[in-house]
C-alpha cells in the first residue's frame, strides 16, 4: 500500500513539475521564497494593530503560535520521523525533474511552507473571516505557495497536502484556545 501511494505521488509530482514555462519559472521562484512575503506580513501586522488596537496583540500572538507549531511539527517531528527524501534528492529522479532552486534540506515530508501559509490563512479566516470576507483569498495565496514547492522541485504533492493539513490543525487548535481564553476573561469581567 505504501509503495503504491509513493508511486502515485511520484507520478503526480513528475506531471506537475513538468508543467513549467519559462515565463512562469521566476513567478514560482518568487512565490516560494520566504523573504518575498516579509512586506505582506508587516502590512498584515500593521493592519491588525490599526484595526483591532489592543485586541491585535492576542490575534498576532495566536497566529504566530499557530505558525510556530505548524513549522516545528513539520521540521522537528515529521521530517526526522519519516525520513522521506525530497524529490530533488532522489537520484532516480534527477534527470526527470525541473529544479529551479538549490534542493535544500534532505527530507521533505511534510512541507513547512504549506503548513505555515495554511496556518496563517486558516487562523485569520477563523478569527476574522466573518467580519472580513476578503480574507478567504488567503487560501488562494497559501495554495499557490504550496504548489510552488512542487513546481520548483522541492516537494511531492503529498508533502504539501500533509503540510496544509498540519497548518490547518495548528490554526484550529490555537484559535480554539484563543476563543476559550477570551470567553473565560469575559465571564470573569461580568462576575
Amino acid at each position: 500500500m505504501r509503495e503504491t501511494i509513493n508511486q502515485l505521488d511520484t507520478g503526480l509530482f513528475l506531471t506537475l513539475n513538468r508543467l513549467h514555462a519559462p515565463w512562469l519559472d521566476p513567478v514560482m521562484v518568487l512565490f516560494t521564497e520566504r523573504n518575498t512575503w516579509i512586506p505582506f506580513y508587516v502590512v498584515l501586522v500593521g493592519w491588525l494593530a490599526w484595526r483591532f488596537r489592543q485586541r491585535a496583540v492576542g490575534l498576532v500572538l495566536t497566529l504566530a503560535v499557530a505558525v510556530a507549531i505548524s513549522d516545528q511539527v513539520c521540521s522537528s517531528v515529521l521530517k526526522p520521523l519519516t525520513l522521506r527524501l525530497r524529490p530533488c534528492h532522489e537520484a532516480a529522479l534527477q534527470a526527470a525533474i525541473h529544479p529551479l532552486l538549490p534542493c535544500g534540506g534532505q527530507y521533505g515530508f511534510c512541507s513547512s511552507h504549506a503548513a505555515n501559509t495554511f496556518a496563517l490563512a486558516t487562523g485569520l479566516w477563523l478569527l476574522l473571516g466573518r467580519q472580513h470576507s476578503w480574507l478567504r483569498w488567503l487560501f488562494a495565496w497559501a495554495t499557490l505557495v504550496a504548489y510552488s514547492r512542487v513546481y520548483v522541485g522541492a516537494h511531492y504533492p503529498l508533502d504539501v497536502l500533509a503540510g496544509a493539513g498540519v497548518g490547518t490543525l495548528a490554526a484550529l487548535g490555537c484559535v480554539s484556545l484563543y476563543d476559550n481564553t477570551f470567553k473565560v476573561q469575559r465571564l470573569k469581567a461580568k462576575a
